[in-house]
């Protein structure tokens, strides 16, 4: 191999020491390749110099560059691209590099550098941001920050709004929304552990941070939620309570009703007359459902009809008499049960109040203004519950008299079998009014039409017979 000729100087004017001797022959490691820098020989623009392009420089640099992260060859073997180009001189050596150019393009970011990124020579709106600090389930996160951009409430306005239990900030939807992403304790546990940059936390970790600083946050929550639907909660049980004992004391003390009942009695026993079922002195309530199975022999009629019929001509006084259950029609609809439940749910709501404002007593100032609207509330809201089981223990006994009233057992035929049974019988009883009437007007418009058409040709006969 021919001798190297010496490096150009460097930038300080100092020339490079010589390459350590090494043994001759193929293996023999390659010359340094040229400096990279200014040297002062140099007239022309910065550039590599027209080396083989192999190596690294030992030449300072003016700016510190990123480096490229490559596993270096220490050794060309023979045969391989690294060994051939130090043989074939002209056909390997590198392009000119703009140096310039090179530290404009890959220099690493400074302390200074306001423009420095993470990822390192990106500028403007392409700097990555930090990324956030997932702690909570990705999915179970992903919703809450639904939840919270729809409330769209700052977190500390939020927190004011709980503990102020002030409803015209927080609907109850939005306390609903926030009682199912209240933190676990596994959740909380997480995010007590945590000691980085709170900044650093997702949307979803501070809005349960912010919760944690609440004693009991979920309690709270959900004394809220019930603090604002009690008042149409229990409107709504003594609508229901005051519907079923205004239908009991209406079917009771309809005096058209009890009329319509004693003359169904007196048709039932004239069809029975001479058999077992003959001789009743009353008849169970799902009785009048039957009264549009039975048909007269012309198959035109139901005993339904014929009732209407006899009433309409013996006593039409009774055919409004659904005028007086003004209520049976709502009372037919609600289930004792149901109130039962929601009874039991407004009692249980009104204990968790009581021991939620019991347990604030000792959170301290943040939980004053939470016990001073809470107590207030409380007063007020027992004093309603009383009032309300005092009716709901009235209906029941209304309840169960109203099936007694039709001789009926409570436990078999309770209130709303009665009021169903009572409405569809009202119901039935209207129609079959209704067709005697259309029925009639048919006939009576055929009696005319015929009555019309006799006088015609009464006229008629009448006309030849004069002109004879």
């Amino acid at each position: 191999m021919p001798p190297s000729a010496p490096p150009p100087p460097s930038s300080r004017g100092a020339t490079p020491p010589p390459p350590p001797p090494g043994a001759k022959g193929s293996n023999a490691p390659p010359p340094p390749p040229p400096a990279i820098g200014r040297g002062r020989a140099s007239s022309g623009p910065t550039s590599l110099g027209k080396g083989r392009g192999t190596g690294a420089t030992n030449a300072p640099k003016k700016n510190s560059l990123k480096p490229l992260h490559w596993v270096k060859v220490t050794r060309a073997m023979q045969g391989s691209l690294w060994a051939d180009s130090q043989q074939q001189e002209n056909l390997s050596r590198a392009p000119e590099i703009d140096i310039t150019e090179l530290e404009s393009l890959f220099s690493a970011a400074s302390a200074s550098d306001g423009n420095g990124s993470k990822g390192g020579g990106r500028r403007g709106s392409t700097i990555t941001k930090p990324e956030k600090v997932q702690l909570v389930d990705l999915r179970r996160a992903y919703n809450c920050e639904i939840m919270l951009s729809n409330v769209k409430i700052p977190l500390p306005d939020m927190i004011n709004a709980v503990l102020a239990l002030d409803s015209s900030v927080l609907d109850i939807d939005q306390v609903e929304n926030l009682i199912k992403f209240c933190p676990s304790k596994e959740e909380m546990e997480t995010l007590k552990n945590y000691t980085g940059d709170k900044e650093m936390l997702g949307k979803c970790e501070q809005f349960f941070v912010e919760l944690m600083k609440v004693p009991r946050v979920e309690s709270k929550l959900r004394v809220f939620a019930f603090k604002i639907t009690f008042s149409s909660q229990v409107n709504d049980l003594r609508l229901h309570l005051n519907t079923i004992n205004g239908a009991a004391r209406e079917v009771k003390e309809s005096a058209k009703l009890r009329q319509i009942m004693q003359t169904i009695l007196t048709l039932g026993n004239a069809l029975n007359q001479g058999t077992a079922r003959g001789s009743a002195i009353g008849f169970k309530l799902d009785s009048l459902l039957k009264l549009s199975d039975t048909r007269a022999r012309n198959n035109k009629m139901t005993l339904m009809h014929y009732l209407c019929k006899l009433i309409a001509e013996k006593m039409p006084e009774l055919l409004d008499f659904n005028k007086d259950l003004v209520h049976l029609e709502a009372a037919s609809k609600i289930q004792l049960k149901a109130l039962a439940e929601e009874m039991q749910a407004v009692s249980k709501g009104l204990e968790k109040v009581e021991q939620e404002l019991a347990a604030s007593e000792n959170d301290g100032a943040i939980s004053a203004g939470f016990q001073k609207v809470l107590k207030h509330f409380l007063d007020t809201a027992e004093a309603e519950v009383r009032s309300l089981i005092s009716l709901y223990s009235e209906v029941g006994r209304n309840a169960d008299s109203l099936s007694q009233y039709f001789g009926e057992d409570p436990a078999r035929c309770p209130f709303e079998q009665v009021t169903q049974v009572l409405f569809v019988f009202v119901k039935m009883f209207n129609k079959s009014r209704e067709e005697n009437e259309r029925l009639a007007d048919v006939e009576k418009r055929k009696l005319e039409k015929e009555a019309m058409k006799e006088r015609t040709v009464t006229n008629s006969s009448a006309r030849k017979d004069g002109v004879k």
